[in-house]
């Protein structure tokens, strides 16, 4: 099966060049794409007798691959978990993992950067590599990386049905499916009401299937880690009306903490819309009362040995009333939203920046990139899954299950581990 994932994902690499990446490129110059995303140079790649050279450390980088340079023997070592290289300028014999091994090329020095063949350094850290030679662009796909996987589960139809989409089968029968592949299901099946109330149905059309319990059951089966998602929107500032109402609030967690203590490992709190238009005296009260009741909803959790995740805007999105330093210090993890930025797929430049702003305040280890599956298609998930292990998040987080298609499940297996 693995082996499969592999075979899809690089033919997905060579035949769709990772949907024409939009960044300028002068003519004749050489690009390298990892995961999608392009990588910068100080000093420009170069094709010696076939093969690329490219500024080490740049590379390196973007891989989480550690590097020294010792100057007094002009050699290059690298290492990661699992793997090590050690190359030296104008010599052709490098060791990978203490093993000796001829290379066509050997690195060199130009204008003061130390350039190594790019092919044998990925291959050598288990990556896959492949040239398109009429765009002059290298794509890498750094190895399968240990990551958390949630998957919203969502009341669908026979077309998109979760349970479907996770279990293989038609409920009630289940399979392992693609449990291989998701560690979490956020059960999409709760919202509230103005005084604070935990509703099973909603407005927006969230609410708790029949045969709930079954879902759990199977989940359980399975060794997947279940949370109940909350979710509710700003709709004629309902929100901010709530999370200013202290007696709502308490209603509200005591609600919430109920209901995740009989049948869950946690909570999944999804309140959006929060300080849209808002002015700045207004937005900082709606994020002291989002905090706030936070703080209280995160205390309660904690006290029955559950956890709390909170599923926000995107920082650099129009919604602002998340305070995210605040909160990370709060939550046990935040999934950022990083979509709805208006084109299709998602851009990879904004999901970057928002990935950066939210690590400004919060350590990788507690977030999780979220990744809308209407958004996105296969090759691009890749670069969204890139991202992830760029900035070794805890993981990615799937909106939702039943919209994932074959081919996304077998880039997910490809890239994770």
């Amino acid at each position: 099966m693995k082996h499969f994932a592999l075979a899809v994902l690089l033919v997905l690499i060579l035949t769709s060049n990772f949907a024409q990446p939009t960044f300028a490129q002068e003519e004749g110059e050489i690009r390298v794409l990892i995961d999608g995303l392009p990588v910068q140079f100080d000093v420009q790649p170069v094709i010696k007798d076939g093969r690329t050279l490219v500024p080490f450390r740049a590379v390196a980088n973007a891989l989480n691959v550690v590097v020294h340079w010792d100057g007094a023997t002009r050699t290059i070592r690298a290492h990661d978990s699992d793997n090590s290289v050690s190359m030296q300028i104008d010599n052709r014999i490098a060791y990978r993992n203490d093993q000796p091994m001829t290379l066509q090329v050997p690195p060199e020095i130009i204008g003061g950067r130390t350039l190594i063949p790019l092919r044998f350094f990925s291959e050598a850290f288990d990556c896959k590599v492949a040239w398109n030679s009429s765009l002059r662009i290298v794509t890498v796909v750094s190895p399968r990386r240990e990551m958390n996987v949630i998957g919203f589960y969502a009341l669908g139809d026979t077309a998109t049905s979760s349970w479907t989409n996770l279990f293989g089968q038609v409920f009630p029968d289940h399979a392992i499916g693609n449990t291989d592949i998701v560690d979490e299901i956020a059960a999409g099946w709760y919202a509230i009401d103005g005084e604070g109330n935990l509703l099973t149905r909603s407005r927006t059309g969230w609410q708790r299937p029949t045969g709930w319990e079954s879902v759990l059951a199977a989940a359980g089966h399975y060794e997947l880690r279940t949370e109940m998602v909350v979710h509710e929107v700003n709709w004629e500032r309902m929100l901010d009306k709530l999370l200013a109402d202290d007696v709502a609030v308490a209603q509200m967690v005591d609600q919430i903490t109920l209901e995740a203590r009989d049948y869950y490992a946690g909570v999944n709190l999804d309140l959006e819309g929060l300080g849209l238009n808002a002015s700045t005296e207004e937005l900082m009260q709606i994020q002291s009362n989002f905090t706030k009741m936070a703080r209280l909803l995160a205390e309660a959790l904690h006290n029955e040995g559950l956890s709390l995740t909170l599923t926000l805007h995107a920082p650099n999105s129009a919604f602002k009333g998340y305070d995210y330093k605040a909160l990370g210090q709060i939550a046990d993890r935040i999934i950022i939203m990083a979509y709805d930025y208006g084109t299709k797929p998602e851009p990879a430049a904004l999901v970057l920046q928002a990935v950066e702003q939210a690590l400004q305040h919060v350590a990788p280890e507690k977030l999780v990139l979220g990744i809308s599956l209407p958004s996105e298609n296969p090759t691009s998930i890749v670069t969204k899954v890139g991202i992830a292990k760029r900035y070794k998040l805890q993981g990615i987080a799937l909106w939702r299950l039943g919209l994932v298609q074959e081919e996304v499940w077998q880039v997910l297996r490809a890239a994770i581990r």
